[in-house]
């Protein structure tokens, strides 16, 4: 299966401070009725993920009724991506 969706980056400034791309609505459907044979515990859904050149292996964590996508530091660096950044993200699960 394989997604495309363009999102802001957040970041999340709990005690673990992340960077994230939620996941598009229309997505989500896809992603909740796959989770059920992919997912390796907690709904968390494996991928390869792409933002411009760069990819890289992750995993999708549930976040309500949607999921999210976390953006490490190496990949924000690469492609010169800040929090309030509109991305294009493709997911291939």
């Amino acid at each position: 299966m394989k997604l495309e969706f363009t999102n802001k980056i957040w970041y999340w400034r709990g005690p673990a401070p992340w960077y994230f791309v939620t996941v598009a609505a229309e997505q989500c459907h896809e992603l909740k009725a796959a989770s059920k044979f992919v997912t390796y515990g907690w709904g968390m859904i494996p991928v390869t993920a792409r933002i411009g050149n760069t990819e890289w292996k992750t995993s999708l964590f549930p976040q309500n009724d949607s999921y999210i996508v976390p953006i490490r530091a190496n990949i924000r660096k690469a492609e010169k991506l800040e929090e309030g950044d509109e991305v294009t993200v493709q997911l291939e699960l």
